[in-house]
C-alpha cells in the first residue's frame, strides 16, 4: 500500500511512481488518501481516506488525532492482513509513530530502528541504523539494532553471516564516548553475532562491514552529510565538465564511465529506508521522492515481504 499524499512531490509523483512500480515490477500496489486530493489514479485501486498529516507536523499528535489520515490507516491495513507492506514519502516521524502504534512491536524488540542502505560499488549496500527513529539509545538498544541489521543483511542480500561494525571515532576498542566504549564489549562476547569492532565515518562507502550501528541522532546526521556530500560532489565534476571546451571534450569520455557509479549513489535507486522492529514491512521513502523512488521503494518492500523479514526480526526478539 503506497501513501498517494506523503511527501513533497505528491500526489503526482507518487502516484506515477506506484504505477510504474505495477508495470515494471508485477508488484500489485494500492493507493491510499483522500480522492479529492489525490486525483487520477492512472488505474490504480485507491482506499479513501479523509485526512493527510502535514510533513511539518507534530507526528505523536497527529497520528494520535488523525485517525482516518493516510498513514494510519495503511498501517492498520498492514496489520489487519488487508495490505503486505506500507510506503511512504510523508512525514518520517509520523510514518514510524502510525506503524509503531498500529502494528505493534516485534514481541522481545525494545525500539524500532531505521535501517538505511549505505551503496558499495561492487557489492550489495551495507546498512546503517539506527538512522533517525530514536535519538537516545541504551546500549542494549544498540545490541538489537545490531541482531537485526544482521537478519535484514541476511535476508534482503543474501548476506551469510555478515560483518557487523560500531560507528565511532577511532578503530580501538578504547575509542568512543561511554555509550559506544559499553556496547563494544558486549558485542565484542555477544554469541551468533561476526563483530568486527569499530569503524569511523571515512569507513562508510566502501566499507568491508555489512551492518554499521550507531545511535539515531549520529546515524541521521551521518546519513544527511553524505547524502549533502555526494550531491555537491557530483554537482562540481559536472560543472567542472563544462568549464571550457577541452573539459567538454574530456566529459564526452568519462561521463558515461561516471554515469553508472553516480546511478548506483543517486537515492532515488536507494529505495528507501526499512523500519525494523515493528510487527510488518514499513518503507519509508525520502520526502522529495520522485517515482523512481517510488518504484525503488516499493521493490524494497515487496522483497522484504517475500524474505520474510519480520519473521526474521521476531528471531532476533524471541
Amino acid at each position: 500500500m503506497v501513501d498517494a499524499v506523503g511527501g513533497d512531490r505528491a500526489p503526482g509523483e507518487i502516484v506515477a511512481g506506484a504505477r510504474r512500480a505495477v508495470d515494471e515490477l508485477g508488484v500489485p500496489v494500492v493507493l491510499i488518501g483522500p480522492p479529492e486530493q489525490v486525483g487520477d489514479t492512472l488505474g490504480l485501486e485507491l482506499w479513501p481516506c479523509t485526512e493527510v498529516v502535514a510533513m511539518d507536523e507534530d507526528a505523536g499528535k497527529a497520528v494520535r488525532t488523525k485517525k482516518d489520515s493516510s498513514l494510519v490507516r495503511a498501517a492498520e491495513a498492514v496489520r489487519d492482513g488487508r495490505a503486505s507492506a506500507m510506503v511512504s514519502a510523508g512525514n518520517t516521524g509520523a510514518t514510524m509513530a502510525s506503524a509503531l502504534l498500529r502494528m505493534g512491536r516485534v514481541r522481545g524488540i525494545a525500539r524500532p530502528a531505521i535501517a538505511t542502505p549505505i551503496p558499495r560499488p561492487g557489492s550489495v549496500p551495507s546498512l546503517l541504523l539506527d538512522a533517525g527513529a530514536n535519538a537516545e539509545c541504551t546500549p542494549a538498544m544498540l545490541v538489537q539494532f545490531a541482531q537485526m541489521g544482521a537478519a535484514c543483511a541476511t535476508a534482503r542480500y543474501g548476506v551469510v553471516d555478515p560483518a557487523v561494525a560500531l560507528l565511532s571515532i577511532g578503530e580501538e576498542p578504547t575509542k568512543g564516548n561511554s555509550l559506544v566504549k559499553e556496547v563494544h564489549e558486549l558485542l565484542a562476547h555477544l554469541d551468533g553475532l561476526r563483530f568486527v569492532g569499530n569503524v569511523e565515518g571515512r569507513d562508510l562507502l566502501g566499507g568491508a562491514a555489512d551492518v554499521v550501528v550507531t545511535d539515531g541522532f549520529t546515524g541521521n546526521v551521518v546519513l544527511k552529510t553524505l547524502e549533502g556530500s555526494l550531491r555537491f560532489f557530483l554537482h562540481a565534476v559536472l560543472d567542472a565538465f563544462g568549464a571550457d571546451d577541452e573539459a567538454k571534450r574530456a566529459g564526452e569520455v568519462l561521463l558515461p564511465r561516471l554515469a553508472p557509479l553516480a546511478a548506483e549513489f543517486d537515492p532515488d535507486n536507494t529505495g528507501g529506508a526499512v523500519l525494523l522492529g515493528v510487527d510488518g514491512i514499513c518503507v519509508i521513502s525520502h520526502g522529495s521522492s520522485s517515482s523512481q523512488a517510488i518504484v525503488s521503494a516499493v521493490r524494497v518492500a515487496a522483497e522484504a515481504v517475500d524474505a520474510g523479514l519480520v519473521e526474521r526480526i521476531r528471531l532476533v526478539g524471541a
